[in-house]
C-alpha cells in the first residue's frame, strides 16, 4: 500500500508534474482541458486536502474565472471522469489524484480537524472484498473506501 498525502515533499515539483501529465493525457485523447479545468486541477493540488465545490469556487470567483455554480461543477465532472480527481463521498468534497493514468481502487485516509486527504492505493483482487465477490459470482462496478481519523501533525498537535 502507497500512501501521498501526510509526508513533506517538494510541493511545487508535484503539482507540476501533475499539471504536465493532465496536459500530455487531454493532448493525446483530444480532451479539452479549459482554463477553468485546469485551475480547479491546480486549486485542489495546491491546496492538498478535500475541498467541497462551493469552496472551489469562492477562488475562481475571486480569480474571475467564473462565480456561478456551472462552471466548478462542470470543470469537477470532467476532472472525475477522466481520473484527475476523486471524490471524497462523505465530505461531498473533491482531492486531486496522486496516481492520474493508473487504473487503482484508491483508499481515502481523511483527517477530521484539518481535512487534509492521503490517497492509499488498494488491492481488490487479492483481498477480502474482491474474494467475497468471486465467490458469489458478483461484479464489483465501484469500490469507496474511506478512513477517517488524525494526520500525523494534528495528532501531533492533539497529544
Amino acid at each position: 500500500m502507497t500512501n501521498i498525502g501526510f509526508q513533506q515533499h517538494d510541493h511545487s515539483h508535484c503539482i507540476a508534474e501533475a499539471i504536465a501529465a493532465a496536459e500530455d493525457r487531454c493532448r493525446e485523447e483530444k480532451l479539452q482541458f479549459t482554463p477553468a479545468r485546469r485551475r480547479v486541477l491546480e486549486i485542489l493540488l495546491e491546496q492538498h486536502r478535500a475541498m467541497g465545490a462551493y469552496e472551489i469556487l469562492d477562488i475562481l470567483a475571486a480569480e474571475g474565472l467564473g462565480s456561478q455554480p456551472p462552471v466548478v461543477y462542470r470543470a469537477l465532472d470532467f476532472l472525475v471522469s477522466n481520473g484527475f480527481v476523486h471524490r471524497i463521498e462523505r465530505m461531498n468534497a473533491y482531492t486531486a489524484c496522486t496516481h492520474p493514468g493508473q487504473d487503482h481502487v484508491p483508499a481515502f485516509l481523511i483527517c477530521r480537524l484539518c481535512k487534509a486527504v492521503a490517497e492509499a492505493e488498494t488491492v481488490l483482487d487479492g483481498g477480502r472484498l474482491g474474494k467475497a465477490a468471486r465467490d458469489t459470482g458478483f461484479t464489483i462496478e465501484k469500490v469507496v473506501v474511506e478512513a477517517e481519523g488524525l494526520c500525523p501533525a494534528c495528532a501531533e498537535t492533539a497529544a
